[in-house]
């Protein structure tokens, strides 16, 4: 088959062979919890000196508007997943909206997206342990985060939400202890007007929009992963509703539940001067509020949900690959393989936590991060992309495809998204561009091996 037009639905990921289907055991909660562990509802704790420093004092300011941006992107991704409610996700949708090259290039984006957050959990978490107990090295900290990652997905995705369930309580425990005793604090410092004040939000002495703008292209990296609920449509029930309503919850919670965390800090310590490590701020913040205990306790849940985002990317890779695998874009006798037991993309998962354990050896936090947004960013590029091509499609009718929702609304979205990729280093774009060129090459390597033409024209 050639790529060189638009290939038809029905031969994207629309319908499993027999023995690759996943089984539908999600319902709304599950998703909504899988994709606020993917984000971590700390999101915001290790930006907070950083944006507080750029925005001269509004980081609240900055997660809140990040919200709203992003939240547009979340709705371009529920609209998406209700046409084609597949565990390829970005892939899929802009496959089937744009061209199956730039669905596949989308698709690579995201590989790099979502193999890079297991990866980086490992790393952090790693070092965090080898920190609490000094007398494990650091390789033998690696393998075995690795394979406890890996060791849970194997068991399918149900017990992986049974997982996320735990871990999300033990970190809303201290976060939300954080918050009680930061309001008991104010409150007893300076009463209601110790504890509501707008100066976080705004302040006129402070204020520069520039400066706010620039921050909240660094606020919205709280938000990366909201996407991770799409690749799970067939597992969920009702996707078509549920997929939409999860995205744009998690978005909501992740905006509303990090600025506050974010505007009680910055009332406790409103000085961000005086921040001794901008990386660390928030954890001397907890420190002021709740004492040394508090303290540890901030550093284990950051381990703690480090061990989340790593489950939930894992799951949500491994997913990524089956719906490529499908299509013939990987090889699908391994790539779409589905374990006839627990339902779970086994191969996928092990070679994940194989490259994870791997890249912990060669690669450090900073670099792994900037490399998950430059795929991260041109993925949501690509779906709000997809959103506008198929309004303009159907001539903007029908629910969601009107002018403000299918056109405005997801232009936003993918101007927003591209001002924050734009804004990556060089050194971040340059190692992306080798990874495109290289997906590229084994794309067109696999059109050829299918008997199609290798063309490039879209």
């Amino acid at each position: 088959m050639s790529t060189s037009k638009r290939l038809p639905e029905s031969a994207l990921s629309a319908e499993p062979a027999p023995g690759q289907e996943f089984r539908r055991v999600l319902g709304l909660w599950d998703l909504v919890l899988y994709g606020i562990v993917l984000v971590m509802p700390i999101a915001a704790v290790p930006l907070f000196g950083l944006t507080q420093q750029l925005s001269n004092g509004h980081a609240v300011t900055t997660i809140l508007l990040a919200m709203v941006a992003m939240g547009f992107t979340a709705v371009s991704y529920g609209r998406m997943a209700a046409l084609y409610p597949s565990a390829g996700s970005a892939y899929t949708y802009v496959s089937l909206s744009l061209h199956p090259r730039l669905g596949f290039l989308t698709g690579w984006a995201m590989f790099l997206d979502y193999l890079l957050v297991p990866l980086i959990c490992t790393i952090y978490g790693a070092l965090t342990l080898a920190k609490l107990i000094p007398a494990v090295p650091y390789s033998v900290w690696v393998i075995l985060f690795a394979a406890v990652i890996t060791g849970v997905n194997l068991r399918g995705i149900q017990f992986t939400a049974r997982t996320n369930r735990i871990l999300m309580a033990v970190m809303m425990v201290v976060i939300c202890t954080f918050v009680v005793l930061a309001i008991r604090m104010l409150f007893a410092n300076g009463g209601w007007m110790g504890l509501l004040s707008i100066e976080p939000i705004y302040d006129a002495k402070t204020f520069h929009f520039p400066a706010i703008l620039a921050a909240t292209s660094v606020a919205a990296l709280t938000y990366g992963g909201f996407d991770g609920v799409t690749t799970l449509a067939e597992e969920v029930h009702n996707p078509k509703r549920n997929v939409l309503l999860a995205a744009v919850i998690v978005c909501l919670f992740t905006g509303i539940f990090g600025g506050l965390q974010i505007y009680l800090a910055q009332l406790v310590w409103p000085d961000y001067h005086t921040f001794k490590n901008l990386e660390t701020a928030f954890m001397d913040v907890s420190r002021k509020v709740g004492g040394e205990w508090l303290f540890q306790a901030m550093g284990i849940i950051l381990v703690v949900a480090n061990v989340g985002a790593g489950l939930a990317a894992q799951a949500g890779v491994s997913r990524l690959l089956v719906g490529m695998g499908r299509d013939g874009a990987l090889p699908a006798g391994f790539f779409a393989h589905i374990d006839s037991r627990t339902k779970s993309p086994s191969y996928n998962v092990i070679l994940v936590g194989v490259l994870s354990c791997a890249g912990a050896f060669v690669l450090n936090y900073e670099r792994s991060a900037e490399l998950i947004n430059f795929g991260a960013f041109l993925a949501f590029m690509g779906v709000n992309a997809a959103v506008i091509r198929h309004s303009m499609r159907v001539r903007f009718t029908g629910k969601g495809q009107g002018v403000i929702s299918g056109l405005l609304m997801p232009l936003f979205g993918f101007l927003f998204c591209f001002s924050i990729w734009a804004s990556l280093s060089n050194p971040a774009k340059i190692v992306g561009a080798i990874w495109f060129a290289f997906g590229l090459l084994f794309n067109v390597v696999q059109t050829k091996r299918r008997g199609g033409a290798a063309r490039f024209d879209l």
